[in-house]
């Protein structure tokens, strides 16, 4: 029995149990797997990012509490690459707001943003945390379900437009997207900004993935005429420069949607990641030399992984972002994918992700697999030679 005699646990979070990444993580540590499920890269970033948060800490700067929205070198480095990549201008002060990463930002953005009842429209497969953040909110979330169409998978914008309702608020989007490697393109895009100003709806964009396309552009749904005033968009340094522990993100947006997230965030982690700051300043002032360069090696990666994963017998979604691969396991006679994940370290020592886990309908996602490529190329050459087995 219980104290008070119900559940310990906040009902909203009820269905949240341990993460399907903490159940895998811990299978490839006990079966000694190729880890290609959890989405970190296993090298550090460039050295001398690494040596400008040595050299913070050993300055001083940042091991006290840094400012509440962030240090300003940080804010004014994110308002300056925001105007470098995609020509949109944000004021450091009452515009850019630094967070815990990127899923602090998810959270706060949610959590002010929404009332009790009010409907989130978000692209299924979705990235965990947000079915989690949605329900802390109070919200309820409406999946628009992505499906594959040929070698990638797509938004039916006749669905999206059929999800919004009256209770309808707000539309969480990401792009390039995990797990599909989907980049929404510009026509997309502008349907999406069509219907949230016809519609006035505000959006939270899920940006963390935004360098690292492959044949593919990325273009900020801010930067659609109408949708300034209406966008939070988010983004953070751990994917771009390989330092995911350090869990450094930002916020974007009006002063006004800025403050409401600002408002929620203060009473989360108040402050984050101190001397970090400080190099992940200076890494988004890295050259463009530095951008081209990450997204080759991880081409480079992609292609591997996947030709690995075609021989396998997969069908194989190539992405044209992010560092997933989404594959197909019925051509292996296989319909399952959390028994096929879950039995794979034992069959041939590599570890993946089911990506049911990222659906509410969950039978529209029970074929689908996820394998990360960010890893070394040994790394992966190995799991693709392990993988073969199973073509025979």
């Amino acid at each position: 029995m219980t104290p008070m005699g119900r559940p310990l646990l906040n009902r909203r979070l009820a269905e949240f149990g341990t993460t399907i990444f903490a159940e895998m993580s811990a299978l490839a540590v006990e079966t000694g797997s190729i880890n290609l499920g959890q989405g970190f890269p296993d090298s550090d970033g460039p050295e001398e990012v690494r040596e400008a948060a040595v050299r913070a800490l050993r300055d001083g700067r940042g091991n006290q509490y840094p400012p509440g929205p962030g240090i300003p070198e940080l804010r004014t480095a994110v308002a300056e690459h925001q105007r470098r990549w995609y020509g949109l201008s944000y004021d450091p002060d009452r515009e850019v707001l630094v967070t815990a990463g990127a899923t602090e930002a998810i959270a706060a953005s949610l959590l002010a943003l929404l009332e009790p009842g009010d409907e989130v429209i978000a692209l299924e497969p979705y990235y965990d945390s947000y079915a989690a953040c949605i329900a802390m909110a109070g919200g309820t979330r409406v999946p628009v379900t992505l499906r594959p169409d040929g070698d990638a998978f797509r938004l039916d914008l006749d669905e999206l437009r059929a999800a919004v309702t009256d209770r309808t608020r707000l539309i969480l989007l990401n792009t390039p997207h995990n797990p599909t490697g989907t980049v929404l393109t510009r026509e997309e895009l502008a349907a999406v900004a069509q219907l949230a100003t016809e519609r006035d709806l505000l959006v939270v964009t899920d940006e963390v993935y935004e360098h690292l396309v492959f044949g593919a552009e990325h273009t900020p749904l801010a930067s659609f005429p109408g949708m300034r005033e209406r966008t939070v968009t988010i983004s953070s340094a751990g994917k771009t420069f390989s330092f995911t522990g350090w869990k450094v993100g930002w916020v974007t947006g009006s002063a006004e949607l800025v403050a409401a997230v600002r408002s929620a965030k203060q009473f989360l982690t108040y402050v984050s990641s101190g001397p970090f700051q400080y190099a992940v300043a200076e890494a988004l002032r890295l050259p463009d030399s530095y951008f081209h360069t990450i997204r080759e090696d991880l081409l480079a990666k992609r292609d591997l992984l996947a030709g690995g994963l075609a021989d396998a017998g997969f069908t194989v979604f190539r992405p044209s972002g992010t560092y997933f691969i989404t594959t197909d396991i019925r051509p292996l006679g296989e319909t399952d994918g959390f028994a096929f994940c879950r039995a794979l370290p034992e069959r041939c020592g590599v570890v993946a992700i089911p990506n049911a886990v990222f659906y509410d309908h969950q039978d529209q996602g029970a074929p689908f697999v996820r394998f990360a490529f960010c890893k070394r190329e040994s790394v992966l050459e190995e799991a693709a030679t392990r993988l073969k087995s199973l073509a025979g």
